[in-house]
């Protein structure tokens, strides 16, 4: 495909208004009952659009956003990119999974890179997230590193495993620590050094993301790196300790650990070891290799002893900034994205969101970019999230976002396409706090009306969606549907993503249009064609269908 203008649409009302883009993250259609947050809350504005404006469901999940399976729940990244791209992409997961499948990751240049030193009788290490959630990472993918390094003759490799309790079941660390420990021990009779070194919860070790909070990052180096941590003589201690510790009940808030025997910490990284971070997904990948690969000139924390190791990450996390500079499984090209449509167009837009999902307004939305397509036709707005679990504080930056994207629609010009995004059904959702979460929705319902009253005002065009499910089901369930529940008989609470559809909803003041009904497997990719029909325009070939029709 080919960007080029795009050609104004005749059959479309003119002159175009502007288009605003409102992404509810984690927002899904869920069984609608007590567990449900989404349709506990009172929301009398979402109420009475999803009863009198015209409204459908979209997939976000799965195959409808470029995942490998029907049972591989959507998440922010992906959801984003299908957004902005207009078609499925084949993401971080599947291209994994193929280069690993094929073989073709260990014939790599990287690869045999990576194990030129440990080879030689150095260490191999490989960090990341503990999980078969397959949003940020998977544990097959790194039986299938450790596997391969051995093949090739590495005879000492160290794990840094991550915990997650977040797209995964909260409290499920140790089995797949346990998980890890077998796939060890198998490789044990061909004279294999190979163990868990270091660990700790997601969210306080490691994996920040659009610098929040480097303190997370800085644990884990310390962790990881030089095995400064909480010291204990293996894993299983490790977290039976920390789990009567501050955020022990929770695997995302685990604190950091390290193994140390009688020599000290057995995974500290040296002079001439290689180090891969397993993670495909980007975000919260970058900054740990940043620290890897910066210079004298990082300052985001003191790092201390920087040996001299090899990195690479399993992917390229930022392709514009050349993040890492060395990666197994080459990232999605994804190109001719909306956002490079309007730009040569000449159409202006503008993004905004909290720290937390400012990246996925921008970066993803823009293809996996971290710059601006155009300075001069692309206006970003962050808005800096609270460092607190946003339990405590489930309105976050609801408002903020709102004020700015009104501001924007009030300017003059308007942008053609404004786009935000409110974080709260998904950063409340992931706590696993059911009242806050239903809080969250609360907030998120208020903006909603705020922003569908300038909206009116301005003769604006609103389309209203989410990215994936999560707000909707705060409950584990067994394979009925029933919850599961705990010592105490009340509901295990839910803190991952779910296979929910999404709702879409467009309220448009000038009409003429309807919702088609032959598109029953329509997903997040179908959003750009509509967006660019309701600006007028005639969507370009290779985009999904617009999910609407002109009925002039």
């Amino acid at each position: 495909m080919q960007v080029h203008p795009l050609p104004v649409d005749p059959r479309a009302p003119h002159p175009p208004r502007p288009v605003v883009l409102a992404v509810m993250d984690g927002v899904g259609v869920g069984a609608k009952d007590a567990g449900d947050a989404v349709a506990t809350a009172k929301t009398p504005h979402l109420d009475a659009l999803w009863r009198d404006a015209p409204t459908r469901t979209l997939l976000a999940h799965g195959p409808a956003v470029g995942l490998p399976g029907d049972d591989d729940m959507g998440n922010s990244e992906v959801g984003h990119n299908a957004l902005g791209a207009g078609r499925i992409v084949r993401q971080g997961a599947g291209l994994v999974q193929d280069a690993l499948a094929d073989g073709s990751l260990f014939r790599g240049e990287t690869w045999a890179w990576l194990l030129e030193r440990p080879r030689a009788g150095t260490t191999l290490h490989l960090c990341g997230l503990l999980s078969d959630g397959n949003v940020h990472a998977h544990i097959d993918h790194v039986f299938a590193l450790i596997d391969g390094a051995v093949r090739a003759g590495v005879r000492s490799i160290r794990l840094h495993a991550l915990a997650d309790g977040r797209d995964v079941d909260d409290g499920s660390y140790e089995r797949y620590l346990g998980r890890l420990e077998a796939h060890l021990r198998s490789h044990d009779a061909a004279g294999v050094d190979a163990r868990i070194a270091s660990g700790g919860g997601r969210m306080v070790v490691t994996m920040d993301r659009y610098e929040a909070d480097w303190s997370i990052v800085a644990r884990g180096w310390q962790a990881h790196v030089h095995g400064d941590a909480p010291r204990f003589p293996d894993w299983a201690a490790a977290v039976a300790a920390l789990r009567s510790q501050p955020g022990g009940a929770s695997d995302q808030t685990l604190g950091p650990f390290a193994i140390h025997d009688a020599g000290g910490p057995i995974g500290a990284v040296a002079d001439g070891d290689s180090f891969v971070f397993w993670n495909f997904r980007g975000d919260r990948a970058l900054e740990l290799t940043r620290a890897f690969e910066a210079g004298d000139d990082f300052a985001a924390f003191d790092r201390g002893r920087r040996p001299d190791a090899r990195f690479a990450g399993m992917m390229q996390y930022d392709g514009d900034a050349h993040l890492p500079t060395r990666y197994l499984v080459a990232p999605p090209t994804i190109r001719c994205t909306m956002g490079e449509y309007l730009v040569a167009t000449g159409l202006r837009q503008f993004a905004v969101s909290e720290t937390q999902k400012f990246g996925h307004v921008t970066y993803f939305w823009n293809g996996n970019r971290s710059e601006r397509l155009d300075p001069e036709l692309e206006t970003w707005r962050e808005i800096e999230s609270d460092r607190i679990s946003f339990d405590q504080a489930p309105a976050m930056q609801a408002a903020a976002i709102t004020d700015a994207a009104i501001a924007a629609l009030n300017a003059a010009p308007a942008p053609a396409l404004l786009r935000l995004n409110w974080a709260n059904g998904d950063m409340v959702g992931h706590t696993g706090n059911l009242p806050a979460t239903v809080r969250a929705m609360e907030t998120v319902d208020a903006e909603v009306g705020r922003l569908l009253d300038a909206c009116r005002d301005a003769g604006a065009v609103l389309l209203l969606t989410a990215d994936h499910g999560n707000a909707d089901d705060m409950w584990l369930r067994d394979k009925k549907g029933a919850p599961q529940r705990g010592a105490d008989g009340a509901p295990l609470p839910r803190t991952s993503h779910t296979l929910a559809p999404v709702p879409l909803t467009i309220v448009d003041p000038r009409g003429g249009w309807r919702l088609r009904d032959d598109l029953p497997e329509a997903g997040l990719g179908n959003v750009a064609a509509t967006v660019l029909q309701l600006l007028g325009r005639v969507p370009p070939e290779g985009m999904e269908p617009s999910l609407i029709r002109w009925e002039t």
